[in-house]
């Protein structure tokens, strides 16, 4: 069985990330690692092919700095990793980044699962990964809290607004994963040292078959703007009114 995973490298997670004059993140010259979100996804696709066989890919785009997330999956165990960069995808929107992923997901050949984390923690879209679905025609499993292949079939456990229910799906597929799917192993000192000799193919653009149309984002950042600061709340204290106004209160609010 053969499973690409998507990696990416943000700004350091526990950090506050800067913008630039352009408002978009800061991502050269910034401390940064692979999205804590995806090592789970990573880690059971990796056990599946421990099980079963096959190989895991790790599929990036971004900037040279990004080559660090490869690296990353391919210390915990990848096979070989993907990472697209080109300076015309700096502001990339969610399309034209889920037309990158896809086009090489596309190239690889017989892949017979993606895996993607939920989000990432520097865009909270939460598209993304639905998006390359889309393109590449693949049935789709979101939130999914546990994650299996049975006889050529996807199997998962998702979570909903409900409690969880359990679906299954024809593979080739794209599943999206939440924290529960996996614990991350830690990559070992013979896992980091192993990774250097890794292949890491860069395809660009062209050689995916993708245009300067093709790239070209829709969407734009015109301004950021600081959060406006929470205001301190209203203390009732208790007596004969209070059940009154907080009524009032409610009304006021349009709650009741």
């Amino acid at each position: 069985m053969n499973v690409a995973v998507l990696v990416k490298w943000v700004p350091e997670p526990q950090g506050t990330p800067a913008l630039g004059e352009d408002h978009l993140l800061v991502r050269e010259g910034a401390n940064g690692a692979l999205d804590p979100g995806d090592e789970y996804g990573l880690e059971r696709a990796l056990q599946l092919v421990e099980r079963d066989g096959g190989d895991v890919v790790a599929v990036s785009m971004g900037p040279e700095v990004a080559n660090a997330a490869v690296q990353r999956a391919l210390a915990m165990g990848a096979s070989r990793g993907v990472h697209v960069t080109d300076p015309s995808l700096r502001g990339a929107d969610t399309l034209v980044t889920a037309r990158v992923l896809a086009a090489v997901i596309r190239s690889l050949g017989s892949i017979d699962l993606v895996v993607a984390a939920v989000e990432s923690t520097d865009g909270y879209t939460g598209t993304l990964p639905i998006t390359i679905a889309e393109l590449l025609g693949l049935p789709s499993v979101t939130f999914a809290t546990a994650l299996d292949v049975v006889e050529g079939e996807l199997r998962a456990e998702r979570q909903t607004v409900a409690g969880s229910e359990v679906v299954a799906s024809p593979i080739p597929a794209l599943v999206t994963v939440t924290t529960g799917v996996a614990a991350p192993r830690y990559p070992s000192l013979k896992g980091v040292m192993g990774a250097k000799s890794k292949p890491v193919d860069r395809p660009s653009l062209s050689d995916l078959g993708l245009s300067s149309d093709d790239v070209r984002p829709t969407q734009s950042i015109a301004g950021v703007e600081a959060a406006a600061a929470k205001s301190g709340g209203r203390v009732i204290e208790a007596g004969p009114e209070t059940a009154v106004e907080i009524a009032n209160l409610l009304a006021e609010a349009r709650v009741i």
